[in-house]
């Protein structure tokens, strides 16, 4: 038993590069959702580093000279992209969530359909438990890499790119 759980660990180390390459082929269909979800994304980004800027403005400008209508301004503009930020949040994280179970449901199937079409002796051989494993907590596992992980690593990109710019 500890042998088989050492196997799987090995294997799935010695495939990674060749196992993403395999499950982004489930992202094809829905490669505008994810494109669009990545400009959501860069928006989001973008309006999050401008309001560390306008703070910058209202501190140096508008409250050194006191201008409070100046002041009144900018702190509507920051509420604004505080709002902008969380709408573009918001809708990129609903696109990619809807895309993310449309690729479960996918592999699931998938996943049945190869199931139905192995003999009886696989089953013996096989521990119950380990097969609703895979098409469960796994298949779950890998929703989250598509929601979460594939998208997000475009946003930290570019809010890094972002904040080196301002510092620069």
């Amino acid at each position: 038993m500890d042998h088989e759980f050492q196997e799987d660990e090995v294997l799935g180390k010695a495939y990674d590069g060749r196992l993403m390459k395999r499950l982004l082929v489930y992202l094809k269909p829905h490669r505008v959702v994810v494109v669009i979800s990545i400009l959501l994304l860069v928006g989001t980004a973008l309006l999050e580093l401008l309001g560390p800027y306008l703070i910058k403005i209202a501190i140096d400008r508008e409250l050194a000279e006191g201008d409070r209508a100046g002041l009144i301004k900018i702190s509507l503009l920051y509420l604004a992209t505080l709002a902008g930020a969380f709408l573009l949040g918001y809708a990129q994280t609903y696109l990619m969530q809807r895309m993310g179970q449309r690729v479960m449901v996918t592999l699931r199937k998938e996943i049945f359909a190869h199931l139905q079409k192995l003999q009886v002796q696989y089953f013996d051989r096989n521990p119950v438990g380990r097969l609703i494993t895979r098409l469960t907590s796994d298949v779950e596992a890998l929703n989250e890499m598509f929601t979460s992980g594939v998208v997000a690593i475009f946003g930290d990109i570019i809010t890094l790119v972002g904040i080196m710019g301002v510092l620069l």
